[in-house]
């Protein structure tokens, strides 16, 4: 495999994730207190004691494209950064899997149910636990310099590793997101936020055919980053 690592441990492993893969985001996070809640068959969750958290950045460029409604062209790109991720998730595996760990890459975007926001595992969750942000108070994952600008993959192993802490709450007096959802989900208090009235927006876009999948957008071109006031300024 071109550009792999002689030792797979946390530096190495960052720095082909960075420079071979192109990911611009990357956390390991111990999951053995949380591995209960994966819906994974039987048995599977507690083979693996790690989860390498990694991010792709959503273009500014796009985003500028949504106003108050996704567009096709953000559903495309979407689209593209989650085939990216998941294929940099299964290059991943199988580097760890070609030196005796075993290593399972768990899609970037692949939820069960949509409504009540089920997936295979969350990996915003593992995110957070992995140092890449905190949850915000648009639901999201919100990195100190991307903002909610991201989408994230997650590969579980058992390969040990040096873990990541969290990172404290961070969007202070910031209310970009709440200023501008279309459902007014967003609260003050980030446990509040509606996932109901959230669903309700997303379904009424997919039903008017602006895309063919449950996205907004709205609130992640809002939620910019410090790389949005460094370009900005």
């Amino acid at each position: 495999m071109t550009g792999a690592p002689e030792f797979l441990d946390y530096e190495n492993l960052k720095k082909f994730c960075q420079e071979e893969l192109g990911l611009d985001l990357f956390g390991v996070a111990d999951i053995r207190e949380i591995r209960s809640t994966f819906s994974l068959s039987p048995g599977v969750a507690e083979r693996y004691d790690y989860a390498l958290s990694l991010g792709k950045e959503v273009l500014l460029s796009v985003l500028d494209d949504v106003r108050d409604a996704p567009t096709p062209l953000y559903f495309h790109h979407y689209r593209q950064l989650n085939v990216y991720l998941d294929r940099a998730a299964l290059e991943l595996s199988a580097l760890i899997n070609s030196r005796g760990y075993p290593a399972l890459p768990i899609a970037a975007s692949q939820v069960t149910d949509w409504k009540n926001q089920k997936a295979h595992l969350s990996h915003k969750k593992i995110g957070q636990l992995a140092g890449l942000g905190w949850l915000g108070r648009n639901n999201l994952l919100v990195n100190p310099v991307l903002g909610a600008r991201f989408r994230l993959v997650t590969v579980l192993t058992n390969l040990p590793l040096k873990t990541d802490l969290s990172l404290p709450f961070g969007c202070g007096d910031c209310y970009r997101c709440q200023q501008v959802c279309p459902a007014g989900a967003i609260k003050d208090d980030p446990s509040q936020f509606d996932h109901l009235a959230c669903f309700a927006r997303l379904k009424e876009f997919r039903n008017r055919g602006l895309v063919g999948q449950y996205i907004c957008g709205i609130c992640v071109k809002a939620c910019h980053g410090l790389k949005r006031l460094e370009d900005a300024g």
